[in-house]
């Protein structure tokens, strides 16, 4: 047992954030980590979840504990905009797209809002970061944008100016790109004054 404290606790020093079925794959059973919550050494932010109890806590950890719940889950609107530092907004939970047809996961923990996307939309324009040690799909930058203007009505108008502004200020999307996933969402003739304004005004 004590062995299995010490390589559980290895593990995580170089994986910060594990489930369940990854330690059974290295021959550490749900007592030894039942025991390490015990004793403050690990804690567990949702079912199925476990990390180090001294691991700092930020947005970005909060994006990587829920992809580790929700691996085919792609972040997006509010959330990449967080994480592409294009807002200021702080979400209150994570945004993830799932399959439109995919059983909705009931997640105590952390709080997430799920959209449906369809298809392709769930891998265009989608990138790859690890996070803590766990892959996180999130839409790209100007992907993102795209989609907020579609789902304004939920995330708000001024949510999805506040990105555009920032992303072409930042330079981190293009009016091509806007235009490429714009026209992919069937939503450019809502964005083109937008872009077209601020693109004029030196965004």
């Amino acid at each position: 047992m004590d062995s299995q404290r010490a390589q559980a606790l290895k593990l995580l020093k170089t994986c910060p954030m594990m489930r369940l079925k990854d330690f059974a794959a290295h021959g550490i059973g749900p007592e030894t980590l039942a025991r390490l919550v015990r004793d403050g050494a690990v804690v567990r932010p949702a079912r199925g979840l476990y990390q180090l109890a001294d691991s700092p806590g930020d947005a970005a950890r909060v994006l990587a504990e829920a992809s580790a719940l929700i691996p085919k889950g792609v972040i997006c609107l509010i959330s990449a905009l967080q994480f592409h530092e294009l807002t200021l907004q702080m979400p209150s939970a994570v945004w993830m797209a799932i399959d439109r047809t995919a059983w909705r996961p009931k997640i105590d923990y952390p709080p997430i809002r799920f959209v449906r996307f369809t298809g392709p939309s769930l891998t265009e324009g989608v990138e790859r970061h690890s996070i803590e040690g766990v892959e996180v799909a999130v839409t790209n930058p100007a992907r993102t944008i795209v989609d907020c203007f579609r789902y304004r009505a939920k995330v708000g108008l001024d949510v999805a100016l506040e990105g555009l502004r920032e992303g072409l200020r930042q330079r981190k999307v293009t009016s091509d790109q806007l235009w490429t996933y714009g026209t992919k969402g069937k939503i450019w003739s809502t964005m083109k004054p937008y872009v077209e304004a601020m693109v004029s005004d030196g965004a």
